[in-house]
């Protein structure tokens, strides 16, 4: 079996240490565990993608590694003889593993942002069990994984995709197993053999709760009728730039965004990379990096608008790689007393609901260390 991952001209991944050892953390069943990560950035890997982005991108590859899990001989009999025979390449159908989250920062984004919802108030279980339903968009789409992860373990949730360049959208479907049919858009540069009806059998009707539309952020927000619970912001370029009209305070972006969260549950969250004279220094020291990265002018800057539009940002430092995770809400729930905020409140409440999300989501990795250890004051 092979494990696969896509990459632009520059990752997208701010890199701290990639020395911990999988022994010294313990042995984890979650197949997405930073243990494994020798098996996603490493040598010897083959290309099965290529393509030049006309959208800032660079060069946007996936690559496919051997994976170590599972082991050969649990394999079903089926992948064995797809392993044995040759196969007429246009049998066979990729489907990526929607339960797995495969970076630290997903994992972050995660964690913080159904806390910070399910600390609303908001039913969760209610949505994960499909008794309700939930919004959810996702700007940038990258491979797919976080819109998959979503849809596969909340039953209510309808999860619209925003990403500008179709070398994207054409890597996540043709390489790394993207349903086809959850594209809304179909031209000359977004064409698919795959017919709906495989996308039936393989996703088992989940795809129906996937909506991905080519489009440009800020258009996408202006023009949407949709109000959502949860939105999740991972829009990068290929030079690593988070575009400066998602985080204006003066543009249309914020207010419209504002707009279309729910006034009192509503949640944003985003994935923000470290400024770059952080990362020119030797940062062997992981506790030294989360004491720096906060007080980074950029990430401030980012903190303050997002703040203003939505009432309370706070942020988390992403273990073992060098992004900030920073969530947006009206803070409902979070220690908000029309008087003063309380730091301490806030980070109680968040943990308090840890165990309810991991527990109702059946999450294969806890929250409690990417809240607890990675809080950052609001200073």
């Amino acid at each position: 079996m092979w494990r696969s991952r896509w990459r632009n001209c520059r990752s997208g991944i701010r890199w701290l240490s990639s020395a911990t050892s999988a022994a010294a953390r313990g042995h984890l069943a979650d197949e997405g565990d930073w243990s494994y990560v020798s098996e996603w950035w490493s040598d010897g890997g083959d290309t099965v993608f290529r393509s030049v982005s006309d959208h800032g991108n660079g060069v946007v590859s996936v690559v496919a590694y051997p994976s170590s899990r599972p082991p050969a001989e649990q394999w079903p009999a089926v992948e064995r003889s797809i392993q044995r025979r040759n196969s007429d390449p246009s049998s066979l159908f990729l489907m990526q593993q929607p339960h797995c989250l495969a970076v630290p920062y997903l994992k972050s984004m995660v964690s913080a942002g159904l806390t910070a919802l399910a600390s609303s108030g908001y039913d969760l279980s209610g949505a994960v069990t499909g008794k309700r339903s939930m919004k959810i968009l996702c700007v940038g789409h990258g491979g797919g994984s976080l819109p998959l992860f979503l849809a596969s373990k909340i039953k209510g949730a309808s999860v619209h995709i925003v990403e500008i360049d179709p070398v994207v959208v054409m890597a996540s479907v043709q390489a790394m197993g993207f349903p086809a049919s959850a594209v809304t858009e179909t031209s000359d540069k977004l064409s698919f053999d795959q017919s709906s009806y495989v996308d039936e059998v393989l996703w088992e009707r989940m795809h129906e709760r996937l909506f991905l539309h080519r489009s440009d952020a800020e258009d996408f927000v202006l023009n949407c009728r949709d109000i959502y619970d949860l939105v999740f912001i991972d829009a990068y370029d290929g030079d690593d730039i988070f575009p400066h009209k998602l985080w204006d305070r003066q543009g249309p972006f914020l207010e419209s965004l504002r707009s279309k969260v729910h006034p009192v549950h509503g949640t944003v969250v985003v994935n923000l990379h470290s400024d770059s004279e952080v990362l020119s220094m030797d940062m062997k020291d992981y506790s030294l990096c989360q004491s720096i990265l906060p007080m980074s002018r950029y990430i401030s800057q980012v903190r303050k608008a997002y703040e203003e539009h939505f009432g309370l940002a706070f942020f988390f430092s992403v273990p073992w790689l060098c992004n900030i995770t920073l969530v947006a809400c009206s803070g409902m729930g979070l220690g908000i007393n029309g008087r003063e905020l309380d730091k301490n409140l806030v980070l109680n409440a968040l943990i308090s609901k840890c165990y309810l999300v991991e527990f109702v989501l059946g999450l294969p990795f806890p929250c409690l260390p990417y809240i607890k250890r990675g809080f950052m004051s609001f200073d």
